[in-house]
């Protein structure tokens, strides 16, 4: 019979070193008890990386044993929590070759358990027997309050902390100046004795207290011949005033120090939270490179300088924008601790399991591996999240998930990059150790199975955050409207609010907050929900999209100021309109084709988004605001009726109510913080920020809502897929302009300017009748014609630009070339008159070019008035062939209007031309004959030539047929007259005759006589 396990392991017993057991959460540099050295030295994990930094180290610094360098900086960066601080702490132990327990420091790298590279050994072991003074400090903790003021605030700590290694009184460097000039008269001791007699007290104890034992310090060094009295009471004055220390002095003194200590010795300051102490003061930067820089001259690798910082020096440097490469060329050896080394630390150092713990995870990981896969997932982020890569992995890590280690990291960074770090900044970093092997700790009597979710590492870091910040979860607690689940929840929103690399998004919270291979993921996700909606209501989390907000006090405070501002609707649906119109469908005409392109109003919830829209389609939103109800018979009806498109979004408002937070957000930003918290400006800052994620995400939500929208189109649902709003929009305008620019076809062709002028470059002799066969776009030239005959009718001339007005709508949508090579047509043909300041326009009397400027130039679109021409009758037009033909002896063919008034005319001027020469000679001689008809003549011409309008003319012509052909018959003897013999004859008969009057004498001579007999004859 086989029996199965049922008894569940404990986390407790699974692993290889108790997991309760005393680790320092935090390595300070200043702790230096046995006990705590020996477990440091004991548990130090040397991964694969830290011994490659360790052999880059030791490689550096024997070249300051075995020769001169001045490359003698190691920066060494990380981020929060990586271990900088304990890494600097194992090198001082090597580098002093420290003992403890009866064990020096070097054995427990050489034992056979940390390192194996006999090169690494030998380097240490070189470095292990130099003669070596460690100076290890943070250099906040040794620093005066307000020393970050000073700009030579490195030096004044280095040489504070060079002091007190040699036992000099390192807070008063005056004094320690005196210690050091004693000791090298060697009366140091002496000294020492002498000042014991005479106060009482020992001088190392008594030299703090120097502005109250100056009589007795006064008295011992006159008594013992350092100096006079008087000198000394001087000294003593003026001392504390007038002392200066030069980074020069510094690192000559140090020089000096090594030099007498012996020839090879070195002094190394290893620095912890150099990177921290420097921040963003470029004055203290350049104050460190300076030190490093002269040490490094002055030494020739026998001082060295050890830092950590959690960003690498590039980077610091980077920020500042200063040229310094003196200062990284110094700090030549980097060293970066990187997540995958305190994932190794840890594995190793507090979750290595025992046999049967592995074997037990193992099998627990075939059992439950799909489950995992399904269970532990994130949303696409900007880093990688680890998950677990077999079942070996799974044991090592459990039960911690992969992911956690590097999200661990950034979470304490981030914590403290933005103030929430606390009293612990002066006491080094908070282990990365210490945070998992307490969250282990807290579940180590739960049974396998359990995974540990992250708000677990809250607990154990949380006396380490700041009031502002953890104010808030305790409240929480404490809020009756809230359960243990919304508290849990808080924390990780908390622990993630400045992380980049994650989105705090539902799935990724559900992931973070599983706390078991079994647990339900899709009820634990409606739970995550649920929590996070009483977060929101109790004002602690703020959503912004899908992404899910820790607040602080001063957010809360100013999220529920910025919830008091009031939004207009009429503000809410322009930015609306703003997005759709301006961002999303950003066309401002409807391209139909290449010719043709349609200006169409924008109007969301019956208000149009900019003023003066007059066209005649139009789009029409329809969003969730809309306070009317629209079913879909109405909307059918509207489109059909205001000939726009209708598209009515879907009843979720959510973009609507992010454009309402925006705008609440924006105005309360403009008040520039007026009454607010100084820390407003940090906060002023991410809601600028918000700001801008929430513009893209409405423009996101606005076109997923434009995507599933119902449109509707000509009365009708237009049956328009799901694709990107541009095409669906335009689609639908399609539809639209198909239907209500209806006569559109009507232009058959695209006519250009150069076809306009061609019309007038065309022989006149074409008639009407065989012209409209052969001319296209006639029905076009039909409803034009038809426009300007029921204006003419109402006794109104149409303008140029009524025609554009009316041709350039609906139904037509004609362009101005099309409108225009219309009209030229319809005047070429005959079919209209122009007048231009009241005068009429003509084929004949006007040239062709300027024709086509007054029908193509915008100054005469008002100017140029157009009416039907009336056309002549038969009778009128063989009244005018006739009266050519008699008066002018012209035969004419043609049956074209201006052709026959082209033709009279001219010949009517040249008629006019005549009648003046032969009425000239009335002026010589009076009493020739004819004049009645040749005066009659030119008035009835004249009254011919000032006709303008064509029908007028051949009104006049035909009335006065009669008068023409009488004329005609009348004229050509007088014609034939002056052109004649009669002429000369009837002048000197009328000589003679004038003779006899004045004289009254009748002489006969035979000149008379021939006269006489002439006249006879005519």
């Amino acid at each position: 019979m086989i029996y199965r396990r049922i008894v569940k392991m404990r986390i407790g017993d699974m692993f290889v070193k108790p997991i309760n057991r005393d680790i320092k959460g935090v390595i300070k540099v200043s702790q230096d008890d046995g006990a705590n050295i020996f477990q440091e030295l004991d548990e130090y994990v040397v991964t694969k990386e830290l011994l490659r930094y360790i052999r880059d180290f030791f490689e550096s610094y024997k070249k300051g044993i075995s020769g001169s360098t001045d490359k003698m900086g190691v920066w060494i960066s990380g981020f929060f929590g990586s271990g900088k601080s304990h890494f600097l702490k194992i090198l001082s132990y090597l580098l002093a070759n420290k003992e403890v327990n009866g064990k020096k420091a070097i054995e427990f790298f050489t034992d056979g358990k940390k390192i194996f590279d006999n090169m690494v050994i030998a380097d240490i072991n070189l470095a292990e027997k130099t003669s070596t003074d460690v100076i290890l400090f943070n250099i906040d903790s040794k620093s005066a309050a307000d020393s970050k003021s000073n700009k030579d605030a490195i030096v004044e700590v280095f040489m504070k902390v060079f002091d007190e290694m040699q036992g000099f009184c390192g807070s008063m460097p005056f004094l320690a100046d005196l210690e050091r000039k004693l000791v090298d008269d060697g009366i140091y001791e002496t000294f020492k004795s002498r000042f014991k007699e005479l106060n009482g007290n020992e001088w190392i104890e008594a030299r703090e207290d120097f502005y109250f034992i100056q009589d007795d310090l006064i008295k011992v060094l006159a008594d013992m011949g350092v100096m006079s009295e008087e000198s000394a009471r001087v000294w003593c004055e003026k001392s504390s005033e007038t002392y200066n220390i030069s980074i020069e002095k510094f690192a000559d003194l140090v020089r000096r120090y090594c030099e007498k200590k012996g020839k090879n010795h070195h002094v190394v300051f290893l620095v912890d939270e150099m990177g921290q102490y420097i921040g963003d003061d470029s004055k203290l930067m350049l104050n460190l490179q300076t030190v490093t820089e002269d040490l490094g001259t002055m030494c020739g690798g026998k001082a060295w300088i050890v830092v950590t910082s959690q960003q690498e020096i590039d980077k610091i440097t980077k920020v500042k924008g200063n040229d310094l490469s003196k200062i990284t060329g110094r700090f030549d050896t980097r060293i970066s601790l990187s997540s995958a080394n305190v994932d190794e630390v840890i594995r190793k150092r507090i979750l290595a399991k025992n046999e049967t713990a592995n074997k037990t995870l193992r099998l627990l990981y075939d059992q439950k591996e799909s489950i995992l896969k399904n269970l532990i997932i994130f949303t696409s982020d900007t880093a990688e999240k680890k998950m677990y890569s077999g079942r070996d992995d799974f044991a090592a890590v459990y039960p911690f998930i992969p992911y956690q280690f590097n999200l661990l990291g950034q979470v304490l960074t981030a914590i403290r990059e933005h103030g929430a770090s606390g009293k612990h900044l002066s006491e080094g970093e908070r282990s990365m150790i210490a945070l998992f092997k307490e969250s282990a700790v807290s579940l180590m009597h739960q049974t396998e199975g359990v995974l540990v979710p992250f708000n677990t590492f809250y607990n154990a870091l949380h006396k380490f955050i700041d009031h502002t910040h953890s104010t808030v979860i305790t409240r929480a607690g404490e809020n009756q409207y809230l359960n243990d689940f919304d508290v849990e929840l808080l924390k990780i929103l908390f622990m993630i609010k400045y992380v980049k690399e994650i989105k705090s998004n539902v799935d990724n919270l559900t992931t973070l907050i599983i706390g078991n291979i079994d647990d339900d993921r899709i009820a634990l996700k409606k739970q995550v929900e649920e929590s996070l909606k009483r977060l929101i209501k109790q004002t602690l989390v703020q959503k912004n999209g899908e992404i899910y907000i820790f607040l602080t006090n001063e957010e809360q405070d100013i999220n529920r100021s910025i919830a008091q501002e009031n939004v207009e609707m009429g503000e809410i649906i322009n930015e609306a309109s703003t997005v759709i119109f301006e961002d999303i469908f950003t066309e401002k005409k409807y391209r139909y084709n290449a010719r043709y392109n349609f200006a169409f109003n924008q109007i969301v919830d019956d208000r149009y988004f900019k003023n003066n829209q007059s066209s005649d389609i139009g789009i029409k939103i329809i969003t969730p605001y809309n306070d009317q109800e629209y079913s879909d018979a109405t909307l059918r009806m509207l489109s059909s009726q205001e000939n726009n498109i209708i598209i009515k979004l879907t009843s979720d408002t959510t973009f609507l109510d992010e454009i309402t937070e925006s705008l609440k957000i924006n105005k309360f930003i403009t008040k520039q913080g007026v009454g607010l918290p100084k820390s407003f400006d940090s906060i002023k800052r991410a809601k600028q920020d918000e700001l801008i994620e929430k513009k893209e995400r409405i423009r996101i939500f606005i076109e997923e809502a434009l995507k599933n929208a119902e449109i509707y189109v000509n009365g009708d649902k237009a049956n328009i897929g799901v694709k990107d709003p541009v095409s669906r929009i335009n689609e639908a305008l399609g539809k639209l302009v198909a239907t209500r620019y209806n006569k559109l076809s009507y232009m058959e062709t695209a006519p250009t300017l150069s076809d306009i002028d061609s019309i007038f470059r065309k022989s006149n002799q074409i008639s009407f009748e065989t012209g409209e066969e052969k001319t296209a776009n006639k029905l076009a030239l039909a409803d034009m014609l038809q426009f300007i005959e029921m204006n003419t009718i109402r006794h109104t001339k149409t303008s140029l630009k009524a025609l554009f007005e009316r041709f350039d709508k609906a139904p037509y949508g004609f362009i101005e070339l099309d409108i225009q090579w219309l009209i030229a047509t319809l005047f070429k043909q005959g079919k209209v008159t122009f007048t231009i300041n009241s005068q009429s326009v003509s084929l004949v009397g006007t040239d062709a070019a300027e024709i086509v400027r007054y029908i193509t130039k915008r100054e005469y679109i008002e100017k140029l008035l157009i009416e039907k021409r009336e056309k002549a009758t038969e009778r009128q037009i063989k009244s005018v062939k006739e009266v050519i033909k008699d008066l002018f002896g012209l035969t004419t063919v043609s049956e074209e209007d201006d052709a026959l008034i082209a033709s009279f005319k001219s010949r009517s001027q040249n008629k006019l031309a005549d009648i003046e020469k032969l009425l000239f000679e009335y002026k010589i001689e009076s009493r020739f004959p004819g004049k009645s008809i040749l005066v009659k003549a030119k008035d009835l011409l004249k009254q011919v030539e000032g006709t303008s309008d064509p029908m007028e003319f051949f009104k006049l012509v035909d009335a006065k047929k009669d008068d023409f052909l009488d004329i005609a018959e009348d004229i050509s003897p007088i014609m034939s007259f002056f052109a004649g013999e009669q002429k000369g004859i009837f002048a000197k008969a009328w000589k003679y005759i004038d003779i006899f009057n004045n004289s009254k004498t009748y002489v006969v001579d035979r000149e008379l006589i021939e006269v006489v007999d002439k006249i006879k004859v005519i």
